[in-house]
């Protein structure tokens, strides 16, 4: 997995003061993306050691509600081993933080993912800019969805986050 950048102190991007995870790699290249640098899975630098680290010093914060992962996309075929490998590790490491993630999928075509087990809240679907709507919470185009991933996952149906 490769990374552009850690935000630290994000309120944009998810509910709470948050620590943001901008991958590298998407295969999606909507048409008046705000981030098409992070399209190329090459590009960025390597999500190492020292770049988890930062993010577990984030964490450690009390103040910091949670991660959200974004980009690029983080269900990318270059990214979904390593985003869903480090979700398991925070959800174990820290319990009572949450996990946002921004993907240009759609719910039916990630809600298999393992990763979805750690996720708290998903923001799905391709940004469409003649859908683009500025006064929208968290989400860039009307046609996206908010989800509330676990209790979407406890009930059998989609229920959206409020």
């Amino acid at each position: 997995m490769r990374y552009h950048n850690i935000t630290k102190d994000d309120m944009l991007n998810g509910e709470g003061l948050r620590v943001v995870l901008w991958v590298a790699g998407c295969a999606h290249a909507c048409y008046g993306c705000h981030n098409p640098v992070t399209w190329d899975p090459n590009g960025g630098l390597a999500f190492d050691t020292i770049a988890k680290e930062e993010v577990f010093d984030e964490l450690d914060k009390d103040y910091v509600a949670g991660i959200t992962f974004s980009g690029g996309d983080p269900l990318h075929k270059a990214n979904v081993e390593g985003v869903t490998n480090l979700a398991r590790e925070i959800k174990r490491r820290y319990p009572k933080k949450t996990i946002w993630l921004y993907t240009g999928s759609t719910w039916a075509e990630v809600s298999d993912l393992e990763v979805m087990q750690y996720v708290d809240v998903l923001v799905d679907g391709k940004f469409e800019l003649e859908k683009k709507d500025a006064s929208l919470h968290w989400k860039g185009s009307s046609n996206q969805m908010i989800i509330d991933v676990q209790q979407t996952l406890e009930l059998g149906m989609v229920v959206l986050y409020d």
